[in-house]
């Protein structure tokens, strides 16, 4: 068995059939519904800042949260040097607690966005002698560490409202959610040091290309390093780890005409900046039957318990709808996910 869900980006341009920033985010609600009715696990987001795009995720997550039952909400990822760690644990708490604990929130240290250095307009600068990463990863220790629900704040002697005993947490407080905190890793290194952190793993379609070998085998032995480092980290829980993949089943004369000359078929290599060469992970687009061969041979999606379908949400609410159901009903089943 294998939870799947949609990711989506939120794309929207005037173009598309998503022409606003208030469609993207009305569309993802509606297409998150939409995914819990066909049984699918999960509705994740992407954030990214200055682009026409999703970006402020705990208002979309919430009223998900409120118009769903059942369906893991979530991100994938938001970049931790944008965020103040403080004001995004009562941002997540409370999205949490609407949605009745299904939250999964996935966080990262970023990657290349649409402006230089876009994290110093949100008033973050990285402390002397440390990168941009590195303050990413901090700002990511200190938010695990309030998810705790240890008190820390010195309480005013005359408050305005009475005050429960001893040092005071952020409120509203999320039982659980600490243990639902994913890191999105781009390297082994940081795969590693995740599970160090007792944070879940989200692999996406790219990652360093650190051995020159095909992008699912570099994934697959990032999962690998991960679980060992969690096992000899010595936590009690089983972690979760969760791939990314585009995956479109042909199954009608919209899916040919969209991705039946689908262009990547293989990975694609680039550099997120000077120094970081990457793999990109290829698309998949092939009839049912040999989509499920191709499928069986991607070692990391073998090593995943969860996996994100990255959705073209600018197509549409019906017609993102019809590929989840087209994966879960002709893909899934013959691939033992369902």
């Amino acid at each position: 068995m294998k939870k799947i869900g949609f990711l989506s980006f939120g794309h929207w341009s005037p173009q598309s059939r998503t022409r606003s920033a208030a469609d993207a985010l009305l569309e993802t609600i509606d297409l998150a519904q939409a995914a819990e009715r066909l049984g699918a696990d999960g509705a994740y987001v992407r954030v990214h800042h200055f682009a026409r795009q999703l970006a402020s995720p705990f208002p979309l997550l919430a009223a998900i949260g409120a118009r769903t039952k059942r369906i893991e909400i979530g991100t994938a990822v938001i970049d931790m040097r944008y965020e103040n760690p403080l004001y995004m644990a009562e941002d997540a708490g409370a999205a949490d607690l609407i949605a009745g604990g299904r939250l999964q929130l996935g966080i990262s240290r970023g990657s290349p966005e649409q402006v230089i250095d876009g994290w110093r307009y949100f008033g973050y600068q990285p402390a002397e002698g440390e990168s941009d990463a590195d303050m990413g990863r901090r700002h990511a220790e200190v938010l695990l560490d309030l998810l705790r629900g240890q008190g820390f704040a010195q309480p005013n002697p005359r408050p305005m409202f009475p005050n429960p005993p001893g040092l005071l947490r952020l409120e509203p407080y999320s039982e659980g959610l600490r243990d639902r905190i994913w890191w999105g890793a781009g390297s082994n290194a940081t795969a590693v040091w995740a599970a160090k952190l007792g944070m879940n793993l989200q692999s996406s379609t790219l990652k360093n290309d650190e051995t020159g070998e095909p992008f699912h085998v570099q994934q697959a032995a990032q999962i690998r390093a991960y679980r060992e480092a969690w096992k000899e980290a010595g936590h009690t829980r089983t972690p979760r780890v969760s791939v990314s993949r585009s995956i479109f089943p042909l199954v009608d004369d919209r899916d040919r005409a969209y991705f039946g000359r689908e262009g990547q078929q293989q990975d694609q290599i680039g550099y997120l900046d000077e120094q970081t060469r990457a793999i990109f992970g290829r698309s998949y687009a092939a009839e049912p039957d040999a989509l499920i061969a191709q499928l069986k041979a991607d070692e990391a999606i073998a090593e995943a318990d969860t996996l994100l379908l990255t959705i073209p949400n600018q197509l549409g609410v019906d017609y993102n709808a019809h590929v989840i159901e087209a994966v879960l009903t002709h893909v899934a089943p013959a691939l033992g996910w369902r």
